[in-house]
């Protein structure tokens, strides 16, 4: 097995790509936060939309955190096969098999919910963190294709560490949402320690 360190490539332009977009974004669209706004709204930056296409868009991109944090779980699992708890070894089990799915799934449902904000909303700052984030899940999705196509060492933990980078740039992009899915992740890891801890007692 190759040992070579220039698998990390891609995902450095990657993570490249995504820092320069984000800065962009702040750079070229600063916060309103502390700007006052003249009395009947002039001024104000518009809604979001809630219902329609654009409510139908938001929810996909919500929906695609969560997959994406189920996706993530499968780490707490991954060295917990032969688990003494039987929970653990069978929801394991479960998401060896459902890793991938998730993964395009997540995939799939971010670039509809990318490209219909791009092509309707293309002056809201949130589009550039969004790109962002799809650059750090293109590198994800690379990654997991060819990581048992391609024999080196580093491929796992260059994917590994892409999903870690994944999270902060999501959380700019998608706030409470983002920090919920993570936390959500983070409970199941608490909870798989903890099945553990009593099947072993």
């Amino acid at each position: 097995m190759s040992k070579r360190k220039t698998v990390w490539i891609p995902a450095i332009l990657a993570a490249i790509a995504a820092a320069l977009l984000l800065a962009y974004s702040l750079w070229h669209h600063p916060s309103n936060a502390g700007r006052h706004f003249p009395p009947g709204g002039a001024g104000r930056p518009p809604r979001e939309e809630e219902g329609g296409l654009g409510g139908l868009a938001k929810t996909l991109g919500t929906i695609s955190l969560y997959l994406g944090a189920a996706g993530f779980v499968w780490f707490w699992f991954k060295k917990k096969l032969k688990s003494p708890s039987l929970l653990v070894r069978r929801v394991g089990k479960l998401l060896r098999t459902a890793h991938k799915p998730l993964g395009w799934a997540t995939l799939l449902l971010i670039a509809v919910h990318g490209a219909y904000f791009l092509f309707t909303k293309l002056q809201d700052h949130k589009i550039w963190s969004g790109l962002a984030a799809f650059a750090i899940l293109l590198a994800i999705a690379g990654y997991g294709f060819f990581v048992n196509k391609i024999r080196n060492k580093w491929m796992r933990t260059v994917h590994r560490t892409l999903g870690l980078l994944w999270v902060p740039v999501l959380v700019i992009h998608a706030g409470g949402s983002a920090i919920l899915a993570s936390a959500a992740a983070l409970a199941v890891g608490a909870v798989v320690a903890l099945l553990e801890k009593k099947a072993a007692a």
